[in-house]
């Protein structure tokens, strides 16, 4: 697994989005017992507050220790850098699982191991992500399509490709559950949305390789459809993939 968001830490857990209320509802839900959730990949604790206020105790665990020093302090939430395959966990001690936009980095059979060692009898694993944000604004939409495509297109490392095939390329050896549908929403001033776009990998990779940042050029297209007052509607679906272990 390679890091790449070390140089992106603060503006990811500035921009990036958290992710809806119902999903961690309906996750608990499903979990047989709420003890201790293991969230892998955790960055900067999208969804590891969320699993705090329904689960007993969170490991929230990532390569970057740059990243979980911009998550919050939470009394029942223990920040480790580690590696996905390796989360230095004893046997059977995990009730659930989650992997929140991260598992592409993963080694996946060495993962699945790990994760397979690691979860009770009846554990659940949940891993999700979402791809392309979608505006409703059909120009704001073409401009933020191109900047993605060919402006910083080629910089995407290798494994955004998993992303845009919402995992389902991914191996996922565990007996499948079910998902309902969510979708991320947000409301967000153009100042918001940059600050997303800049928390890209492929946004950090332009910028060490070019020397500039691509993001005020971009900045200055939007404008004419930005001003003080005026938010975004800015939406990406859910991709889901939740299992369990017998």
């Amino acid at each position: 697994m390679t890091d790449h968001f070390t140089p992106v830490a603060q503006q990811y857990a500035t921009f990036r989005p958290d992710y809806p209320a119902e999903l961690f509802d309906w996750l608990a839900a499903i979990t047989p017992h709420r003890a201790f959730a293991w969230d892998c990949g955790a960055g900067s604790g999208q969804a590891t507050l969320p699993l705090a206020s329904r689960f007993e105790h969170v490991l929230a665990s990532d390569l970057s220790d740059a990243q979980l020093s911009s998550a919050p302090a939470v009394s029942n939430v223990t920040y480790r850098v580690a590696p996905a395959e390796d989360s230095g966990l004893p046997d059977r001690s995990v009730d659930l699982v989650t992997v929140a936009q991260a598992m592409h980095w993963f080694e996946p059979d060495t993962f699945h191991t790990e994760v397979r060692r690691v979860l009770k009898p009846g554990g659940i694993i949940a891993a999700w992500g979402y791809n392309r944000l979608m505006l409703e604004h059909p120009e704001v939409q073409r401009l933020l399509d191109d900047f993605y495509d060919r402006t910083i297109g080629s910089y995407w490392p290798s494994e955004r490709v998993h992303v845009e095939n919402g995992y389902h390329d991914l191996p996922f050896p565990y007996a499948r559950i079910e998902t309902p549908t969510f979708m991320l929403e947000k409301q967000w001033p153009c100042e918001h949305l940059l600050g997303y776009l800049r928390s890209w990998s492929a946004v950090a990779r332009f910028q060490s390789i070019q020397g500039y940042d691509p993001v005020p050029s971009l900045a200055e297209s939007l404008a004419p459809f930005c001003d003080s007052s005026s938010k975004l509607q800015v939406k990406w679906p859910l991709f889901l993939h939740v299992g369990k272990v017998e």
